[in-house]
């Protein structure tokens, strides 16, 4: 069993203007996201389920080249290997869910 409080987790900056808290467990990944108006990150894809959850603000998701705003209650879910990028419309804060672990999380 894990209990911890989500301000005890040290914010660390893993792209530019995403700040993330982190949560790993044996078989997957949250990352508590604090992210910065304008702040991007470039299309990419990984092994990893992915599922988004919007919380506070705007967020412009694209998956597969289709445009999504993710908003506070939003969730997206983009299956492995599917290419998707996305940008903060305004601050916001997002939820997302990573299956399997995020490996290249864990040392950042």
């Amino acid at each position: 069993m894990i209990t911890t409080s989500l301000g005890s987790i040290q914010e660390k900056e893993i792209f530019p203007g995403y700040f993330g808290r982190m949560i790993h467990t044996d078989n997957m990944t949250m990352a508590y996201w604090r992210i910065e108006a304008g702040a991007s990150v470039p299309e990419h894809s990984h092994v990893n389920e992915q599922f988004v959850n919007g919380l506070e603000g705007s967020f412009e998701l694209t998956v597969n080249g289709e445009p999504v705003m993710v908003g506070p209650g939003d969730i997206v879910v983009i299956p492995s290997n599917v290419k998707h990028s996305g940008k903060a419309i305004t601050d916001c804060r997002l939820l997302d869910v990573f299956y399997p672990v995020r490996e290249d999380y864990k040392n950042r």
